[in-house]
């Protein structure tokens, strides 16, 4: 009832996506100087945001994006978009909002998504359950993308020792390194977006 070539493929699509060790300064930079437990708390929260709209496009994937006339692209570029926002305020440390939106912003956008649940994991996703024609490739499939959210969860809930380590002067070094890194992770999904269209047209 197990198809190990189906998981692993999936789960290491997933993982270079998706990108654990990359989040991790993402994470600290965006949830740095509030308490343990709501650090805890935001990453299992973005954890499950993106569990649950892999979850909801691995089933209806096609049918929501017929529906609403969208392409693949422009998720792709409404995603980099939205992720350029961010990095922007990311690296020019305009991040100083009230604790309670904040929490809410950082656990649902940019993390939950666009940044774990993107349109590369959403796209991969669909045609992964798309292929898989019998119960076992099924399993192989829905386990895979289980594995890799509890794999992301671990990543970014031990990851607070770092902050503890490297104290204020730390997190504001690594909140621009993460700017950075998000920008050019924007950019690239927009120009992935941009030539998708041009080469469709």
């Amino acid at each position: 009832m197990f198809d190990l070539a189906v998981f692993g493929s999936l789960f290491l699509t997933l993982f270079v996506i998706m990108d654990p060790p990359g989040i991790t300064p993402i994470f600290l930079a965006l949830t740095a100087g509030r308490p343990g437990k709501v650090q805890k708390r935001m990453a299992f929260q973005a954890v499950c945001v993106a569990g649950g709209v892999i979850t909801v496009f691995g089933l209806l994937g096609h049918q929501i994006l017929n529906y609403l006339h969208v392409s693949v692209p422009a998720l792709m570029i409404a995603g980099g978009l939205l992720l350029l926002l961010i990095a922007l305020d990311l690296l020019t440390g305009k991040t100083d909002e009230p604790k309670q939106t904040k929490d809410v912003n950082v656990a649902l956008v940019p993390l939950g998504m666009p940044l774990l649940a993107g349109p590369g994991a959403i796209v991969s996703v669909i045609l992964a359950v798309q292929k898989a024609h019998t119960v076992t490739a099924q399993v192989s499939v829905w386990t895979a993308i289980l594995a890799i959210h509890v794999v992301l969860w671990l990543v970014m809930r031990y990851s607070l020792v770092i902050i503890r380590i490297i104290k204020d002067g730390g997190v504001v070094l690594v909140t621009r390194l993460a700017g950075m890194m998000l920008s050019a992770i924007a950019v690239q999904q927009i120009i992935n977006g941009v030539t998708q269209v041009v080469q469709g047209g």
